[in-house]
């Protein structure tokens, strides 16, 4: 007797996560693909950002070896300013030093240190 639930195990239940512009790839179970875009669906007010936001908490989990759910488990009840700060913070701990997410205040480097720059 088949079934509407019933997984064929002939198939891959894979999601494919990327991102174009940072030449990002990665195969992901499907399961934990629509747990995290669905949580991310319900706070955002569109799909794109939902979409972007999964993306990016996929790209932490897989730089950090950190199960995505996990870290999905650390942003849950936050919305607005304070889940986008939370997954600045993630993103930055991968990222390099010279361009943080989030930070407001500009460095002005040394007068004689700047005129040595080539641009």
């Amino acid at each position: 007797m088949s079934t509407v639930n019933y997984a064929n195990p002939n198939k891959d239940l894979t999601v494919r996560v990327f991102d174009n512009f940072y030449n990002y790839d990665v195969n992901v179970p499907a399961d934990e693909y629509d747990i995290v875009y669905s949580y991310f669906r319900s706070v955002m007010s569109t799909t794109r950002a939902a979409g972007n936001f999964t993306v990016s908490l996929f790209r932490v989990a897989q730089d950090t070896n950190v199960p995505a759910l996990t870290l999905l488990d650390a942003m849950k009840g936050q919305t607005g300013i304070t889940l986008t700060a939370s997954l600045a913070y993630y993103l930055n701990s991968i990222r390099s030093r010279a361009t943080l997410l989030g930070v407001n205040a500009s460095s002005t480097p040394n007068q004689y240190a700047a005129r040595l720059i080539l641009q």
